[in-house]
């Protein structure tokens, strides 16, 4: 390898000289010890490097060695299950080898390189391959296919193609180019991280990515292939939130980066993954997640590698035909190890100490999202779907992370700290949160939900608009002082609050509701409402019903028993019919 010598250490930014030939974003091996680095910035034969281990120790005078490759990561059998530091090391691997705590300058490959996979053939000898045709599949685990792809730029004809047992370092198939040249293919392919992969075309988000948390799936939807925030202040439940969607969101991938987190939560997610079962297969969840711990302890550098790692080993999995969904928790602890290289690289800052590309970079994380038509035969489509949580100091939405994650994403899901305080989970704020896919989704809620979800869904948000109008009212002259509708209002607002927006994630039957669940139970209060106006029920008694804890409970009932939530619209009509006679007879 060719060789440099550092003049500068500060911190995880190194500078070399003597680096004639090095390229922009190219790996290089720093000091004796082969700490991971990446070259940032150059200079005619001086380069900037940010280095993803530590540094302490390292001095002026030590060599770096140029590789000449880009940071690239690892695709192939074997990613599934997987759990990875930010610059895609197993740490199960790594604590076999060298116990609980990692090593400066250890090096284990991301995938077992012994490991046998059955391969079963999709093509034959003599075959016409382009870029993105599945060759064959290896089951992975019980939940996902691994589908090897012809890699991007490699098209011909098939040579050689055989099925049995392989490592990833075995040759599967060999391809003769136009040209003449043969090229041999392993089930093990490497992927520059910074680099989007190539796709045939891009399509419009229109179908939602159901979660289970009702005031996601039925007032902020995200669709398949959307972009999404999560900003609140410390103790919202911006994590509790990311592992509700991981558990439950209806994607057959999912990639949970914990980005500059404490170690603790990631933790919590390590020892619950295992146990929690996939609500459709029943199988384990982590039987299709994987998992990227870089948490805060680690090398602030390593943030921004776990990042654009996580991105692509989602766009990976998209390219095979599969629906990815990537949890990055949080982007503001990626956005400071950007301010603190930018500092070190002594750059002109722009908001609050922040590089001033920083909207560029966060652009550029969240638009490898999107539903796309893949390369390749045979058909197929794939999405990535990025959910992003954003920890602004004392949750100030005008942070200069929060409005240029803002800027990009479709959907805003506003944690408010008043909602958490009050015991109110998920704490989305519903008043200032927005979803820019309504349009994009009605359809299909029309057609695959019910015809009058969206009609109930606006009227249900109208009902909880005009509850906050007469708080204020009700601060100043009391509840006693409205009339009998505002009142019936304020009834309405407080079920849908208490019994369809609050929801426990700790709850073994609440922490997941169907669409067909959701339905019935916003149609049921909603009803309760309607029902009451059309007779103008006396309040008073309304607050009485029985009918209510009814309604209270239907968060309880088990997904196999929702047809009892269509019995409760009966019981409704029953009970307000029955405050009609009451005051019939109180009349005469």
């Amino acid at each position: 390898m060719k060789k440099g010598r550092i003049i500068r250490v500060s911190g995880p930014l190194i500078e070399a000289e003597e680096m004639k030939g090095a390229r922009m974003f190219d790996v290089v091996q720093v000091s004796e010890e082969r700490l991971l680095g990446e070259i940032i910035g150059l200079d005619q034969d001086k380069a900037s490097i940010q280095v993803y281990e530590e540094t302490a120790g390292i001095g002026v005078g030590e060599p770096v060695y140029i590789t000449g490759e880009p940071v690239s990561v690892a695709l192939g059998p074997g990613l599934i299950e997987s759990i990875y530091d930010g610059v895609q090391r197993p740490l199960d691997d790594i604590q076999e080898e060298i116990g609980d705590f990692i090593a400066r300058g250890v090096s284990v490959p991301a995938l077992e390189p012994e490991k046998k996979w059955e391969f079963v053939p999709k093509r034959k000898k003599g075959d016409r391959v382009a870029p993105g045709d599945v060759l064959g599949t290896v089951q992975e685990t019980v939940l996902v296919e691994h589908r090897i792809m012809v890699p991007p730029g490699l098209e011909g004809i098939i040579e050689e193609i055989k099925g049995g047992e392989f490592t990833i370092k075995d040759t599967i198939a060999v391809v003769k180019r136009g040209n003449g040249q043969k090229e041999e293919i392993q089930m093990e392919q490497r992927w520059g991280v910074r680099r989007p992969r190539p796709v045939k075309r891009r399509l419009p988000p229109i179908k939602p990515l159901f979660t289970g948390q009702r005031v996601i799936d039925t007032f902020f939807p995200i669709a398949k292939g959307g972009t999404a925030c999560i900003p609140g202040p410390f103790g919202s439940g911006k994590t509790v939130m990311q592992h509700q969607l991981a558990k439950w969101a209806e994607a057959e991938i999912v990639v949970y980066i914990g980005c500059g987190e404490r170690g603790n939560e990631m933790t919590d997610v390590l020892n619950e993954f295992p146990k929690l079962k996939d609500p459709k297969s029943g199988e384990p969840l982590m039987k299709r997640t994987i998992l990227l711990a870089n948490t805060s302890n680690m090398p602030v550098a390593a943030r921004e590698a776990s990042i654009y790692t996580g991105i692509t080993i989602a766009e990976y999995f998209r390219d095979m035909g599969y629906s990815v969904a990537v949890m990055a928790d949080s982007t503001s602890r990626w956005a400071e190890a950007l301010r603190e290289i930018s500092g070190r690289l002594e750059e002109m800052p722009g908001e609050e100490g922040y590089p001033a590309y920083l909207g560029s970079s966060v652009a550029q994380f969240y638009e490898r999202a999107g539903r796309v038509e893949c390369l390749g035969t045979p058909d197929r489509e794939g999405a990535i779907s990025v959910i992003g949580a954003v920890s602004p100091p004392g949750g100030d939405l005008s942070d200069p992370v929060v409005q240029n994650t803002l800027r990009v994403v479709k959907v805003f899901w506003s944690l408010k700290a008043e909602l958490a305080y009050a015991r109110h989970f998920p704490a989305i704020d519903w008043l200032t949160s927005y979803s820019l896919y309504h349009d994009n989704t009605q359809s299909y809620m029309k057609e695959e939900v019910a015809e009058d979800f969206v009609t109930l869904e606006r009227g249900a948000m109208r009902i909880l608009e005009e509850e906050d109008e007469l708080q204020e009212m009700v601060r100043l002259v009391g509840v006693d002082a409205l009339s009998s509708k505002e009142r019936r209002i304020l009834l309405v607002a407080r079920m849908l609050r208490e019994d369809f927006l609050h929801q426990n994630a700790s709850h073994e039957i609440d922490t997941y509701t169907s669409m067909s669940k959701q339905y019935l139970m916003l149609k049921n209060i909603i009803n309760f409402y309607q029902e009451a106006e059309e007779v103008d029920a006396d309040i008073e008694k309304l607050e009485s019903l029985d009918v209510l804890q009814d309604i209270a409970r239907m968060k309880f009932v088990k997904e196999g028993k929702i047809e009892e939530l269509e019995k409760l619209l009966g019981t409704i009509k029953e009970a307000i019919g029955g405050v009609m006679k009451e005051e019939a007879i109180d009349e005469s």
